[in-house]
């Protein structure tokens, strides 16, 4: 019985608890889904996530900085987030499903957005490629999460807010009308809920130069972006 035992955890079990501590405690991928991170991040790429790094963070070692790219899970208080299925099978559990969002403010930054612009502490946020790309499309500056922020799921369209000790105020790169929900609707996020940040796009090896966006404002945006011109190499780091 023992050498069965030994055997079970030498062929099957050993190399389960391998995977789960690496993925865990050491690096993992995660898949974009959805165009929210548009023109930085496009559905379907795959990052890689220094994990160790998150859980030194959780634990008060360091912290994120703005510009960094973080996977993470939105606030419990927002309900509308919550998830019941997977890809369209129904799951007898309900869950908070990952986001993938930059940060745009830090434990105690002040921001206030108008007309799409982001302030921080007074200050415009440098996103220099960011508006540049929407405002040749359909850059949002009418709608409330144009001209308003949260504090929490439960406290929305406020003026500005500042962020508080052990949070992130995050947002997507998509500033098309409804293009992500993100702080600007549910607050800061607690970094007990960041996973990690993204270092790395892994995947695809190539990928077409230039992404143009719907600009209806419609569901599934990330099927009916528009292709088109040569082939670039993908992979790159997303550090700020």
């Amino acid at each position: 019985m023992n050498m069965r035992l030994r055997s079970l955890w030498r062929e099957w079990a050993s190399p389960i608890v391998f995977a789960l501590l690496l993925t865990q405690f050491g690096a993992t991928a995660v898949g974009v889904d959805g165009a929210s991170m548009m023109p930085a991040l496009r559905h379907g790429e795959h990052l890689l996530l220094p994990t160790a790094e998150g859980w030194a963070h959780r634990l008060g070692m360091g912290g994120y900085q703005r510009g960094d790219i973080v996977v993470f899970k939105p606030p419990r208080g927002a309900e509308y987030e919550w998830r019941s299925d997977y890809r369209g099978v129904p799951l007898p559990w309900r869950y908070r499903p990952y986001l993938v969002k930059r940060v745009v403010g830090v434990p105690g930054d002040t921001i206030r957005i108008r007309a799409g612009q982001v302030s921080v502490n007074g200050q415009p946020l440098p996103e220099k490629e960011t508006q540049a790309y929407w405002n040749t499309f359909c850059a949002d500056t009418t709608s409330a999460p144009a001209n308003s922020v949260a504090a929490s799921p439960s406290r929305m369209n406020l003026p500005s807010v500042t962020v508080p000790p052990h949070s992130y105020f995050v947002m997507g790169d998509n500033r098309s009308p409804g293009g992500s929900l993100d702080s600007r609707a549910f607050g800061p996020v607690d970094v007990r809920d960041i996973s990690a940040r993204a270092v790395v796009s892994v995947w695809p090896l190539v990928r077409k130069a230039s992404a143009i966006p719907p600009c209806d404002g419609g569901p599934q945006p990330e099927e009916r972006v528009t292709f088109s011109g040569h082939e670039e190499w993908n992979p790159r780091l997303l550090l700020p």
